[in-house]
């Protein structure tokens, strides 16, 4: 009988499995290669038949969970254990499938017999240690991870965790004990004598502290950097002395040194000597061998205590000035530049004077060009826009949005031809990496144009792959629902997709006339009414829809209000509506289809 479970994610660990057990599945693949017997508890061998027969479901299973029949293959593997209960790989796979049950006792207790039956299988006891880890079970990690590097001395990734776990357990001594192991095994280095310094300081032991990093800078006398690491500790430990001292030696020898002469700048900024910090920061800025990140990192410390002090932004443009003047071609500072102008809020054509000059260095900063696109949007210099994305097709091919604007300036420009173009372009480009937002509004402009272009189902199939893209695009679906009733097929597809319009904008007057002249064109001209008034309630513009106003007006005659119908057909006249349709109407009191 099949168990009633839900197998979640089993194939998968399956296949995992099976990789990292390979290499220690029964003997009876090669039976007469076998070298010797894994350390475990002695057992009777299995009889040939038996073997067999182990072998038969243990593969059986394979091949069951290979097919996605995982509770088959979870029987088949229970079965395989009752004939050879001392199979290692097979309690390996049965912990697997107990772990995705959420049986994790059980799942445990798996992982630790088949670690006990082959000692020496990394994989199994790894697993194990992992296991007891999620549990929070650090102590039996612990031991399992000391028995692989006793077992593996060579594997510091194995002693990495050991001392993870000491740390964890505060146990700083047998994490001092590692850590010295690692050592042994790999050299002194950084990583190494910074985690020893943290191990001491843990303990309480400033001296040897001390040591372990004097003995770093001491076996490396030519790399500055750790002389400057030693300084900063003799800082942070109240030797503000003996640390200068050092800082000083450092820039002697190498006066352009952006570690030292930042940690210096840290040191005046300490002892109150805040003129010479700043000519440190000066040295710092000004310097062309300061590299980008020091430089940064500076100017990110000087505006953060600018802003701490008042946040004067004269001072910190003026310092931005210099530095930008003399690393003209440095995108990063050019960005932080136009960074802190936003966070300021300066004003837009500032902002965008700065992102032209971020744009001359870094022509692929497509976050940039965006934000340039947004600011000037509203100026609507259709020429300029056009010509600020025209770049970005060569130097940000995958980016939706600016096909997107670049196709609304030609629109806006009433070149269609060319909004089009640029569209179907940007749709070549869609990945399944595209903003499916964005994706879905090119489809949608797509509809629009070629519905004005006459090409009616061409526009129905744009809509389409927009709603496929973005089910609730919310303007495709007005757009696409009002041309579908236009055309007088489909009816009610249209009526269900703007009524999704107006439930989610109830009081945009536009899906609302939608709505109406749907029911409209299916004769519910009660319904209709309804909504039509609402859409003229709703159409606040100082001067309003003449499509609305004649809509309605039409919906009125059809219930035999003759008169209110003329009244809105007259409005629709005075808010611009002059169709020769319209006049003939008003001349007949009475709705005409085109």
């Amino acid at each position: 009988m099949e168990l009633k479970y839900t197998y979640r994610h089993i194939a998968l660990i399956l296949v995992v499995g099976l990789v990292t057990v390979s290499t220690v599945l029964p003997s009876f693949a090669k039976s007469n290669k076998r070298k010797k017997m894994e350390p475990s508890t002695a057992v009777a061998p299995l009889s040939y038949e038996d073997s067999v027969r182990y072998n038969s479901f243990f593969m059986e299973s394979v091949v069951a969970a290979g097919a996605g029949r995982y509770a088959s293959a979870y029987d088949l593997l229970k079965h395989s254990l009752e004939i050879n209960p001392n199979a290692s790989e097979a309690y390996y796979l049965l912990s697997t499938y107990q772990m995705e049950l959420k049986q994790d006792t059980l799942a445990i207790k798996s992982m630790e017999k088949a670690a006990e039956l082959s000692p020496t299988n990394d994989t199994y006891q790894e697993r194990l240690a992992q296991y007891y880890i999620n549990f929070k079970q650090y102590d039996k990690a612990i031991k399992v991870y000391e028995n692989l590097a006793t077992n593996r001395p060579d594997r510091t990734d194995v002693l990495e965790v050991l001392m993870q776990l000491y740390n964890q357990q505060k146990d700083y001594t047998n994490m001092l004990k590692t850590i010295d192991r690692i050592e042994k095994a790999e050299g002194t280095g950084e990583e190494i004598t910074l985690a020893k310094v943290r191990a001491y300081e843990l303990l309480g032991n400033k001296k040897d502290a001390y040591k372990a990093l004097k003995n770093l800078s001491d076996t490396y006398p030519n790399d500055n950097s750790y002389k400057v690491m030693l300084a900063n500790w003799l800082m942070q430990n109240d030797k503000q002395k003996n640390a200068y001292d050092i800082y000083t030696s450092v820039l002697k020898d190498e006066p352009s040194n952006s570690y030292a002469l930042s940690s210096l700048y840290d040191y005046y900024k300490a002892t109150g000597e805040n003129d010479k910090a700043k000519e440190v920061m000066t040295r710092v800025l000004t310097n062309s061998k300061t590299d980008s990140n020091s430089k940064q990192a500076m100017i990110r410390q000087f505006i953060e205590e600018n802003e701490q002090a008042g946040g004067d932004s004269t001072v910190v443009l003026d310092m931005l000035d210099k530095v930008t003047k003399q690393n003209a071609q440095d995108a990063d500072i050019a960005e932080l530049k136009v960074a802190y102008m936003s966070l300021k809020k300066m004003p837009k054509d500032v902002i965008d004077s700065a992102i032209v000059s971020l744009l001359n260095v870094a022509p692929d900063n497509a976050g940039a060009r965006l934000q340039l696109i947004q600011n000037i949007w509203d100026q609507k210099n259709w020429d300029q826009i056009i010509s600020v994305c025209k770049p970005a097709l060569e130097y940000n091919p995958d980016e939706m949005a600016f096909y997107y604007f670049l196709g609304l300036a030609y629109f806006q420009k009433d070149n269609e031809d060319l909004t089009l173009e640029t569209i179907k372009k940007g749709i070549s480009q869609v990945s399944d990496k595209s903003n499916k937002d964005m994706v879905s509004e090119l489809y949608a402009i797509m509809g629009d144009i070629l519905q004005k272009k006459g090409q009616t189902q061409q526009a129905f199939a744009a809509y389409d792959s927009s709603l496929q893209w973005k089910d609730d695009n919310i303007g495709c679906l007005n757009n696409y629902a009002y041309y579908l009733s236009e055309d007088g097929h489909n009816l009610q597809k249209a009526e269900q997709m703007s009524y999704k319009t107006i439930k989610a904008e109830p009081k945009n007057s536009t899906y609302l006339d939608t709505y109406a002249w749907i029911l409209f064109m299916q004769d519910r001209f009660a319904e209709a009414k309804i909504y039509a008034d609402q859409a003229v309630a709703n159409d606040t513009d100082s001067v309003q829809s003449p499509v609305i106003l004649e809509h309605t007006g039409d919906i009125y005659a059809c219930l035999g209000k003759a008169n209110d119908a003329v009244d809105f057909w007259k409005k629709a006249i005075k808010a611009g509506g002059n169709s020769a349709l319209l006049k003939r109407k008003i001349e007949l009191k009475k709705y005409i289809k085109k």
